[in-house]
C-alpha cells in the first residue's frame, strides 16, 4: 500500500498541544533566550524540542527548513525574540500620554 501524501511528507506531533508548548517554551527560557534575545529582537527561533537544537533567521520557513536540513525528524516550535506572540492579528492602537 503507498504512504498518502501526509504520511511521506508531514509529520505526526508526538505530543499534545499543550506539552509541546510547554516544552518549547521550557527550551527556549533555560537554554536559548540568554544567547539570542538582544542581538535578534524581532527575529524567529525555530527549536526541536526533542534535542534542544535551534535556528535563528529573520523569515519563519529559513529558520524552519534550516533545523530540518541538520534534524530531519525536528518537532518545531517557533518563538519570535522578544515577543510573546509569533505573529499579531487586528490593528494596534497607538496610545498617546
Amino acid at each position: 500500500m503507498t504512504a498518502s501524501l501526509d504520511e511521506r511528507f508531514y509529520q505526526r506531533p508526538r505530543y499534545s498541544k499543550e506539552e509541546f508548548a510547554r516544552h518549547g517554551d521550557d527550551i527556549y527560557e533555560s537554554q536559548i533566550r540568554s544567547q539570542v534575545e538582544i542581538a535578534d529582537r524581532g527575529k524567529i527561533v525555530a527549536i526541536d524540542i526533542d534535542t534542544g537544537a535551534f535556528e535563528v533567521d529573520a523569515s519563519e520557513i529559513v529558520a524552519c527548513a534550516r533545523l530540518e536540513a541538520h534534524h530531519p525528524d525536528a518537532q518545531i516550535w517557533i518563538v519570535r525574540i522578544g515577543s510573546r506572540h509569533v505573529r499579531r492579528f487586528g490593528g494596534r492602537i497607538n496610545r498617546t500620554i
